[in-house]
């Protein structure tokens, strides 16, 4: 079972930007799609309410 923090935040759009860039650069330039980059720009864009994903 996952701890989750009281202080979490949302996950936002330049975190999991960066998040996506990190895996990125350490799987040579490719993100899988159910890696942990592609659920956090998911949440990211559910948490703004866009459906379109963030560029790199």
């Amino acid at each position: 079972m996952a701890n989750k923090s009281k202080t979490s935040a949302p996950m936002t759009p330049s975190a999991a930007a960066r998040i996506q860039s990190s895996e990125a650069k350490a799987n040579g330039g490719k993100v899988s799609s159910g890696s942990f980059a592609s659920r956090a720009q998911s949440a990211a864009a559910k948490n703004t309410g866009s459906s379109k994903k963030v560029s790199k």
